[in-house]
């Protein structure tokens, strides 16, 4: 008998692919799926954007899908990309904020689009390759757990999904470590058990992200000063869209001693400096709260807060301060708080929820 049908969002890689399998087997009626995101036509424009976005994605996923005999179909999100990915990604630079277009695209296109072209279609789940879980906790409230191995734990990105969202959400592959993973795919005889990880911003697959800002936003940025914290100036920038609070490198000034980014100031488009011990704090405001295994969080609960994907995490406190914002305190100096990032806060193996960070 059928657990229900599941779309399964097949990005072309080795993990989507052993989801399906999985799912399959534990007797889902599986539809595999290829969101189409990119943008520019040309075969040798869309060949070359790799990982979830790449022509090469729909042939490795449609191979996989025949492999499992599943059905199987491309979708295009492209305008649902455009806006909630690629116009969030630019503004946020020009606004002088480090933006994490994966945590949008999860929540808006990945799962707020997908989840309802699914239901339109009948179907009664979504799944990802997402190294996560998803689990309903006592109180009733479904929450994501962190993947049985810290090495590919993928939570931070998704701690914005909503309740809805996250009861039609199967994620197969949280419950095992990567090389099981390639192992199952070899096993089959998957295409996709030895291609690598993709791990850049799939639109922007240089890395440059101020030259993609400068030719897609019609808002070339302009340079403009680095100065101290009191407003001296000490040289010149390329433009802000080339810094992020923290950076170190490439900032070309000789000031006789190591100086960090600490702030970006669009309005006056100045680039704030400072030595190492200054890019340092103790606590941040968030917006844009998301709660998921707490319903809320109460006067001051006691957390683990990680402020980037890298982050291992550091205990703090977070507390209510206005409708939409919260207040985290760390109980010792974290690095580089970046306004844009997710701040994600931990319970125990939970994700208790999170916020940008302002």
């Amino acid at each position: 008998m059928s657990r229900g049908t599941v779309v399964v969002g097949m990005s072309g890689g080795v993990d989507s692919s052993v989801a399906a399998y999985l799912l399959k087997e534990q007797g889902y009626q599986v539809i595999g799926v290829t969101m189409q995101i990119w943008q520019k036509e040309d075969a040798q424009t869309v060949s070359e954007n790799g990982g979830c976005c790449g022509l090469s994605a729909v042939e490795d996923a449609r191979r996989v899908a025949q492999m499992l005999d599943i059905p199987y179909y491309v979708m295009n999100f492209r305008e649902e990309f455009r806006e909630k990915v690629i116009g969030y990604f630019m503004q946020e630079y020009l606004s002088g904020r480090t933006p994490n277009p994966c945590i949008a695209c999860n929540r808006y296109v990945k799962w707020e689009s997908l989840l309802r072209r699914s239901m339109q279609i009948g179907a009664d789940y979504i799944a990802t390759g997402h190294y996560a879980r998803v689990e309903r906790l006592p109180n009733g409230r479904y929450a994501i757990r962190n993947s049985v191995t810290a090495a590919k734990d993928q939570t931070y990105a998704l701690y914005s999904l909503t309740q809805e969202q996250l009861a039609r959400t199967l994620m197969p592959v949280g419950d095992y470590e990567k090389g099981q993973i390639r192992a199952i795919a070899e096993e089959l005889g998957l295409s996709t058990a030895h291609k690598p990880d993709s791990m850049e911003i799939c639109f922007v697959p240089d890395q440059d992200y101020a030259r993609f800002i400068d030719e897609n936003s019609g808002h070339p940025v302009p340079e403009g000063n680095f100065v101290t914290a009191d407003g001296t100036v000490v040289g010149r920038h390329k433009g802000i869209t080339h810094y992020t609070v923290g950076q170190r490198k490439g900032l070309n000034l000789s000031m006789g001693k190591p100086v960090f980014v600490l702030e970006l100031r669009p309005e006056t488009n100045e680039v704030v400096i400072g030595d190492g011990s200054e890019v340092y704090t103790d606590h941040l405001v968030c917006s844009h709260l998301n709660f998921m295994s707490m319903p809320d969080f109460a006067e001051d609960v006691p957390i683990l807060a990680k402020i980037r994907y890298s982050h291992r995490g550091a205990r703090a406190h977070v507390r209510r301060i206005g409708e939409d914002l919260a207040e985290v305190q760390f109980e010792e100096p974290v690095r580089a708080v970046t306004p844009g990032q997710a701040v994600v806060f931990y319970d125990g193996e939970y994700v208790a929820g999170g916020g940008t960070i302002e």
